[in-house]
Order: structure tokens, then sequence, then C-alpha cells
């Protein structure tokens, strides 16, 4: 996305993929933000190392979608993508703004995602957000193909996402999950500083992560383990998307991916009030 490092992340992934064969990837990126030049402005901090020089400014309008899809080929240096989210639409990000904003979203920017996959510059289109309700909204304005939905269908929040998840069976959609740790707190446990949701994990919270991970024990499960296979186990999921930090956390995740966990693991969780018996794995 170009909110990542203010491009770089782009820039990097494009030189990374260059040379390899287009059929071995799939690729994807957001639009919604427009990256501009400071032009003596001070740069906002926004929590990355070494971001390029430029200033993030919202744009969901036709016009601002089609501008950042073609500014991110010339970062990605490639020709398409595969998958186009809009990213942060939704009154999490924009709170009373989004009033203003999503309609602008619906009538402008949708429409020209939809002119992007109709001509074949891109495959498929969504959003890409941190919240349930702002999806189940645009399905009401559009048939969307996909969500990269953030922290909102893991071990520890489950609820809530159940209408998206009916909704997408439903629709044949499809959904991405990110934020399968809740950032952090189900690959670290609850150690002091661990994190929920981008803050200090509260202690409701570290209760709750100190009774899955009782009950992993008891099975030889990892929480982390545990954590990455839920969400794959409902069929409106597609896959999970992970970062990694080290060498060290690839080789964890990837190997929490191949790990064997029993169902009665499931149904204990279940047994404990841990997990909604209509989202366990089977």
């Amino acid at each position: 996305a170009p909110r990542y490092g203010h491009g770089l992340s782009e820039r990097r992934l494009g030189d990374f993929l260059r040379d390899k064969p287009r059929d071995s990837y799939v690729l994807s990126t957001k639009v919604g933000r427009l990256l501009t030049p400071l032009k003596g402005r001070t740069m906002g901090d926004y929590g990355f190392v070494d971001p390029l020089p430029f200033e993030q400014e919202y744009d969901y309008s036709y016009d601002g979608i089609m501008r950042s899809h073609e500014a991110s080929l010339h970062r990605l240096g490639l020709d398409r993508v595969d998958v186009l989210y809009m990213h942060d639409i939704g009154r999490d990000t924009h709170g009373a703004e989004n009033d203003r904003l999503f309609p602008i979203a619906m009538d402008g920017g949708i429409k020209a995602m939809q002119e992007l996959k109709a001509s074949g510059d891109v495959g498929a289109i969504g959003l890409g957000v941190n919240e349930v309700a702002v999806c189940l909204d645009a399905f009401r304005h559009a048939d969307l193909d996909c969500f990269l939905l953030a922290g909102r269908f893991t071990l520890l929040e489950q609820e809530g996402a159940k209408p998206l998840l009916a909704e997408c069976v439903k629709r044949g959609a499809s959904l991405v999950i990110g934020g399968v740790f809740n950032s952090g707190i189900l690959a670290t446990g609850p150690v002091p500083g661990a994190k929920f949701n981008y803050d200090d994990a509260p202690q409701g919270v570290i209760d709750r992560v100190k009774r899955l991970q009782a009950v992993a024990a008891r099975f030889g499960v990892t929480l982390a383990e545990a954590a990455q296979q839920f969400p794959l186990s409902h069929p409106a999921v597609a896959t999970v998307l992970l970062g990694v930090s080290n060498v060290r956390n690839l080789q964890r995740n990837l190997d929490g991916f191949n790990a064997d966990i029993p169902a009665a693991f499931w149904d204990a969780l279940v047994d404990d009030g841990l997990l909604d018996p209509e989202l366990k794995p089977v």
C-alpha cells in the first residue's frame, strides 16, 4: 500500500518481483491515499523507519483512486496488480468524517475500481480495513470480490465477524484475514508489555489469553499455531496475512501452518467458553 513507508514498501516489493514469472505470485495493493510532496511541510510521524519524504492525503474519489492505482504501478515497476483494496474507509479510521467520505468512496472510488477490473487492469477489488460494519455497508453498494480484514476474526475476536462471514459465503466473496495475532499477544502470550490491537493489552484480554494458553498447553499446541490456523477453517477465508520482522518469526509462521492441532483442542476451547461453537474448526 502507498501508506507503508510512504511508497517504500511498493518500491521494494516491485524490485524483488520484477524478474519473477508473473504467474508465480499474487500481488495486491491499496488505494485511497495519495502521496504528495512535502513542499516545506513537516512530515507527520506515522511510525515508519526512514519513510520516503511525502505526506499522506485521503482521496476516495474516482479521480483519486485512478491516480493512486497508476502511482502504485509506477512505484512497483509492474504493469498490473491482481487485487486492489480500498484502504481504511470507515468510521474506525475517520470517525464522523466518514459520513462525508463514504458516499464519495461508493459513488466515485468504487466505480473507478470496477472499471479497472472490467478493463483487466486488476483482477479483483475490495476493501482493506479494520472493521466489519463498513464491509457490510459496501456490499450494499457493490458486488465486491474480497476484503482484507485486520484483527476482527481471531481467537480473541469472533462474534462481530459472523455477519460478514455469512454474507461472504452467500455472495461467493473471500476474506483475507490480517492481524491474526491481534498485534502480538497471540504470538507472544500474556507477557509484560504485550500488545492488543496496536495498544497495551487490557487486563481482560490478558486474562483471556492466559486461559487460551492454558488450554493450548494441555494439547501441546502453541498460541501462535492456533491463532494462524483458526481463521483458515472458515469457508469464507481464502488466506491469512502475516507480517514478519525477522527470519525466526518467518520460520515460526511456516511451522505454525503445518502444525498438527487435534480436534479435541478446539472442543476444549468451546467447552471453556473461549470459542464460538458455530465457528469451531472441523
